[in-house]
């Protein structure tokens, strides 16, 4: 696929940018897309100089310059609709959008979530998995809908908890299986493969009624 064919991506992050390097590197081998920015809300986010090394364009928003969610949302949307993207990723953007936000970019607007959807929404997703004596964790790409955390999951990656399991070792284990699964779907976005309509989720044109799942390995 040529360059001219790839989707334009633009990814909103707000700390180191571990999936947005998956995917840059994903992009420099046969992912047929392109990033053509990075934006964050934070000027220290190591993302941004990730983004820097592989020559994509960066800009920072700072949120704390606006007088509101809304107000800081939609001066986000001038500025990546500046880059005419035809997919948003969020790779660990840590802010909640607003409605208006999340309606503009319906069904080309994904996220990653560091557990196995619909369990373990919101933060500290590991802890919460440990103390709930999960025994099966791990990470889900899913469409953004105004739901936190609630919009149709298209891929999951499930990680085995062992018993002597802390948080970091298991937040370890996840986030390799984010670095498959983010990319993963970002490809069958780009190749046409999945989309939403209605909130149904579809693949290869026929809707799916649940995620792909990675079962582990």
């Amino acid at each position: 696929m040529s360059s001219k064919q790839a989707l334009s991506i633009v990814a909103l992050i707000s700390g180191s940018g571990s999936n947005l390097q998956a995917i840059i590197d994903a992009t420099a081998n046969d992912l047929p897309a392109k990033i053509a920015a990075v934006i964050s809300n934070r000027d220290d986010a190591y993302g941004l100089e990730r983004a820097r090394t592989a020559g994509i364009e960066t800009r920072v928003l700072d949120h704390k310059l606006h007088t509101s969610r809304e107000a800081y949302d939609q001066a986000l949307i001038e500025l990546i609709d500046s880059f005419q993207p035809g997919l948003i990723i969020l790779a660990g953007f840590m802010r909640i959008l607003s409605p208006l936000f999340v309606q503009h970019y319906q069904g080309r607007l994904l996220n990653i979530h560091p557990s196995l959807l619909p369990k373990h929404k919101g933060l500290h997703t590991h802890q919460r998995a440990l103390e709930a004596g999960d025994t099966v964790h791990g990470a889900s790409v899913h469409f953004v809908t105004e739901e936190l955390d609630g919009g149709p999951v298209i891929l999951q990656a499930q990680v085995p908890v062992e018993a002597d399991d802390t948080e970091e070792a298991l937040a370890a284990r996840v986030l390799k299986q984010e670095h498959i699964i983010y990319p993963q779907v970002v490809r069958w976005f780009a190749e046409g493969r999945v989309a939403i309509n209605d909130n149904q989720l579809e693949m290869d044109g026929k809707p799916l009624d649940g995620p792909v799942i990675i079962p582990p390995s």
